[in-house]
């Protein structure tokens, strides 16, 4: 079973995590074809839009944390450091499509996605600080400028989960739409975007994303230095061994 699929049709290049014995967790494997699926979408002049989702009941469970103890994050050199670099660079419009749960990267990766869709049953969390941890890959700037800071602050140091309608109601997401249908959502939605002008399609995307780009690299290098601190802490060498077992 191949941990990451990728394919394209019409325009549209879809990019799937397919670990779902793990709740499509993400390890160094995973990491590194995603960050090369992604270079060679933004390379490919065939495909206008990539659609992210998940295989299975959940989204992305996250960073795999068996995977984590062997390979934990020192410097931006880590595979997840790289893929995140990545998809923040893509210079093409991301629609993510979201069933059932994103926690911790498998949510702070969609706050770089552009169109958001989930189904009804999804939930989001970032249970950083419970870990022992911070937040990362720029969530601290990003996920501010779209719900505000006190909701922001809310999920990031409570950590607790969210559903999909809270995650509307508070900018996160473009819509709600019935169980199961999250992926026809965001492919439909792709599909219109590509037939769109490329050249306005992907300026657009550059203008929109321009005032993240403008904080995004001292916002990743800030928490990167705060989360290699904290995972050098014993609270969170306690947590996650009892987490591993």
């Amino acid at each position: 079973m191949t941990a990451i699929e990728y394919h394209r049709a019409e325009g549209v290049g879809v990019l799937r995590l397919n670990r779902p014995d793990r709740r499509n967790a993400l390890d160094v494997a995973s990491y590194r074809a995603l960050t090369a699926y992604l270079h060679q979408a933004a390379d490919d002049d065939d495909v206008a839009v990539l659609v992210l989702t998940g295989v299975g009941q959940g989204f992305c469970a996250g960073n795999d944390l068996d995977d984590f103890v062997r390979h934990p994050i020192r410097d931006d050199q880590h595979p997840a450091y790289r893929f995140m670099y990545a998809l923040a660079a893509f210079p093409k419009p991301v629609v993510a499509a979201v069933e059932g749960a994103a926690v911790g990267i498998g949510c702070t990766l969609l706050l770089h996605c552009d169109l958001l869709y989930a189904g009804e049953g999804a939930s989001f969390q970032m249970p950083f600080v419970q870990l022992g941890l911070c937040p990362e890959f720029a969530a601290t700037a990003l996920l501010p400028a779209l719900v505000g800071l006190p909701k922001a602050s809310e999920w990031l140091l409570h950590g607790r989960a969210f559903d999909a309608r809270e995650a509307l109601a508070a900018g996160l997401l473009n819509d709600v739409v019935d169980k199961g249908d999250a992926y026809a959502t965001a492919m439909a939605s792709a599909q219109q975007l590509a037939a769109s002008p490329r050249e306005a399609l992907l300026a657009t995307k550059a203008l929109l994303r321009r005032s993240a780009r403008a904080t995004f690299d001292s916002a990743m290098a800030e928490e990167l230095t705060a989360l290699v601190r904290c995972q050098q802490t014993r609270a969170f060498q306690a947590r996650l061994a009892a987490l591993v077992g």
